[in-house]
């Protein structure tokens, strides 16, 4: 089965993304890349240092796209600190149009590790974002309060319910793109179904093409919200993957509204049988469904009494 959850960016805003090490011999073009930085384990210089040489040396008035990676060198520390360097800077980038924070995979820190804080400042100091993303969990201090912007993607292993009401909450009349990764509540992930109805409305998304409502242990409740949600009749791609999705969300999904009008109903990882997934491609036709195989359900091979479990993606 193919591997999908948490891995580096390869490509962010439809640019390569480059890691640079200063001081360089050369540099690619400011505005052809999308500038990954990140500090590297042991070595001296803090991201502080790092920033510094960065906007010393590249023309910020130019670059487009921006990755942020692993902050420390050390020990784990707060991203607060990153933060306050991003709204500082923020008029040094005038054309900045994609931002991603926390681009770290489990070898790095797991995402329910990431010492987040309240990112709305940064979302705030750069109102021209056309996307924006960002890893972590809310008991590790990942928050939004609501705004008004453009585009947002949550990867989360444990995502607050605060944090989706704060999205529902929010202005977003040109959003073409929202994914949510709600996780696992062993970290955090206490949204509920609930929490994302205001977002299947549609009322307050008009320009909405891709939802992606992922990665959640409530899946099935969610496939069964979105058989008759009216943001559904708006879009080009729905992402149900990375949950808990099982036969009683694929016969809701089969019950429901039709979604033959998508170019793609993502569906991996998930706990669906055979002949529902078939039924649901034949339904959808000619919308792409990437399914593949079911995950096998969870049981302690030693505990005789332990009850079979289903798992998200991403958790910890």
């Amino acid at each position: 089965m193919t591997y999908i959850g948490i891995r580096h960016v390869d490509r962010f805003h439809g640019l390569p993304v480059h890691t640079p090490a200063f001081p360089a011999a050369s540099l690619p073009g400011p505005q052809t890349v999308a500038w990954r930085l990140e500090c590297a384990y042991d070595e001296d210089s803090d991201f502080t240092t790092l920033w510094g040489r960065f906007v010393d040396t590249v023309d910020t008035t130019r670059v487009r796209a921006l990755v942020i990676g692993p902050w420390w060198n050390d020990d784990y520390t707060p991203f607060d600190p990153v933060m306050e360097l991003l709204v500082e800077s923020a008029p040094l980038f005038p054309a900045l149009r994609g931002l991603f924070l926390a681009d770290v995979v489990s070898e790095e820190c797991e995402v329910s590790w990431l010492r987040m804080c309240d990112i709305t400042p940064v979302l705030e100091a750069l109102p021209s974002l056309e996307e924006f993303g960002v890893r972590g969990c809310g008991q590790e201090g990942l928050a939004l309060r609501p705004l008004r912007h453009e585009a947002l993607r949550f990867e989360s292993g444990g995502l607050p319910g605060t944090l989706v009401r704060a999205v529902a909450g929010s202005e977003l009349p040109a959003l073409e793109r929202l994914e949510l990764w709600f996780g696992s509540t062993w970290y955090g992930g206490d949204a509920t179904i609930e929490d994302v109805r205001p977002v299947l409305s549609g009322g307050s998304f008009p320009r909405l093409r891709h939802l992606g409502l992922q990665n959640s242990e409530f899946q099935d409740e969610i496939a069964g919200a979105v058989a008759s949600a009216p943001v559904v009749a708006q879009l080009e791609s729905l992402a149900l993957s990375m949950g808990t999705l099982s036969d009683t969300g694929g016969e809701a999904l089969l019950n429901g509204q039709p979604l033959n009008h998508l170019s793609l109903l993502d569906l991996r990882h998930h706990y669906l049988t055979g002949p529902v997934l078939e039924r649901i491609r034949t339904s959808c036709a000619p919308a792409v469904v990437e399914g593949g195989e079911a995950e096998e359900d969870y049981a302690d091979p030693d505990d005789e009494d332990d009850e079979p479990e289903r798992y998200v993606a991403v958790g910890e």
